[in-house]
Order: C-alpha cells, then sequence, then structure tokens
C-alpha cells in the first residue's frame, strides 16, 4: 500500500475556496482504481492549513491519480489559493495491525 500526505495552507480569505476545491478532489479520487482512501482535513491548531491523507493499493494506481485529466485544475487551485505547500510525500506502508 502507498501512502500520501501533503499539506496546503490557504491565502488570507481563501480557505473556503481551497477547502472547497480539496474536498471535491477527495471525493472524485475515491472514485479511483486502487484509492483504499483519499481524506482531506482542516487542521485543527492551524485553521487555514488542510491536511490530506491517501491510501492507494500500489505505485500503478498512484501513477493513474497523477496522470487523471482534473490533476491540473486542483493544481492551479492550489497555486491560486495557497500561499503555502509541504508535499506530497510518498509512503510505502505495510500495514501490521487491521
Amino acid at each position: 500500500m502507498i501512502v500520501i500526505t501533503g499539506s496546503v495552507t490557504a491565502r488570507a480569505g481563501s480557505i473556503e475556496a481551497l477547502r472547497a476545491e480539496g474536498l471535491a478532489h477527495s471525493m472524485r479520487s475515491r472514485a479511483e482504481d486502487g484509492c483504499l482512501s483519499h481524506r482531506c482535513y482542516v487542521d485543527a491548531e492551524a485553521p487555514a492549513r488542510l491536511f490530506f491523507y491517501e491510501e492507494w493499493r500500489d505505485m500503478a494506481a498512484v501513477e493513474a491519480h497523477f496522470a487523471h485529466p482534473d490533476t491540473p485544475k486542483v493544481m492551479a487551485a492550489i497555486r491560486n489559493y495557497a500561499v503555502a505547500s509541504d508535499g506530497p510525500t510518498l509512503l510505502d506502508a505495510t500495514p501490521v495491525i487491521r
């Protein structure tokens, strides 16, 4: 399983627009083959920061996700609404306990 994390910090006055884009991206991504989980969270300690957590079946699913035609739209939204970005970080994970 591949785990992807990342975060974006909204420009002043842009958190709602960024959150809407992040949620739409997560909802669309969940329908993709190989997506096990895709979530967008508001950071409780930094309310202008969104944190993304994703789980994918394998690297082929991740590559297809990044090649999806909607990827440029979410990247443009991040450039437009965010002042900072951290990630994505990809981790090869094996569940120890489920």
